[in-house]
């Protein structure tokens, strides 16, 4: 593909610890073109998307921010017709489905994943398959004792996602507990998900799926490098022009 009809891309969190790293593979990539950047902590950069997007023609937002301003950001992508890849956690599955509705209504399209680490989709695949075959299953997400939002993105979108396949089997149901219910975690698309924020931790993703007799635990740990985030959120970026609505989980763009 030649330079003029590279992909033009906006980076939202552009002098971020993950978009930083992706904006210096967007400048050394033949196919994109990274045409504007979002910062409010940087002088050189655009101060919103909105004022970014209306400065300079783009074809894709990505979006490595935070909970507060993502839905935001996205959405206003979306009602100026770029599509938008989505690198920042803290959406619920109601939040997706009020973007998939816009998106469609402009006739773009939105690629998101609670983790752009290919290693991080392979979890993903596993546990729906594991969740076809094992009835029984928690999540536990760990991540910095920083993060604001909870549960990361990642770990919500493992759980809403089998919990495609079936609700897990409960031998005592949450609101039997005795004691305080809270302590049993939250429940996201029917799956028990359990928060742990501590120093040392970036974001870790365990499933732990039990049978009787027997465990099984699916589990990807991030390292203190955003290296392992750029390469799928090229492939996002790349795949997203010419979707229409959104798409959620790397997985999905490996067939």
């Amino acid at each position: 593909m030649s330079r003029a009809a590279a992909i033009r891309v906006c980076v939202a969190g552009v002098t971020g610890w993950t978009g930083r790293a992706v904006a210096d593979a967007i400048r050394q990539a033949e196919d994109l073109e990274l045409v504007a950047g979002v910062s409010r902590s940087d002088p050189a950069s655009y101060s919103s998307v909105a004022e970014a997007l209306d400065a300079v023609p783009a074809d894709v937002l990505v979006d490595y921010t935070h909970a507060a301003v993502v839905k935001e950001n996205v959405a206003g992508a979306i009602e100026r017709r770029v599509n938008a890849v989505v690198g920042s956690s803290g959406l619920s599955a109601a939040d997706y489905d009020e973007l998939d509705a816009a998106a469609r209504a402009h006739g773009v399209g939105v690629v998101a994943a609670g983790n752009f680490s290919l290693t991080a989709a392979v979890l993903l695949r596993s546990a729906v398959e594991a969740a076809r075959h094992l009835e029984a299953w928690e999540v536990i997400d760990y991540a910095s004792a920083t993060k604001p939002d909870a549960p990361s993105g990642t770990a919500r979108e493992v759980a809403e996602r089998v919990g495609e396949v079936r609700s897990p089997a409960t031998a005592v149901p949450v609101e039997d507990v005795v004691g305080a219910r809270e302590a049993r975690g939250a429940t996201v698309a029917g799956s028990q998900v359990h928060s742990v924020r501590l120093p040392s931790f970036v974001v870790s993703t365990e499933i732990v799926f039990g049978a009787a007799g027997e465990r099984l635990s699916i589990r990807h740990d991030a390292g203190e490098s955003p290296a392992p985030y750029v390469a799928g959120t090229l492939l996002a970026i790349r795949a997203v022009v010419g979707r229409i609505g959104v798409t959620r989980g790397l997985d999905r763009l490996l067939d």
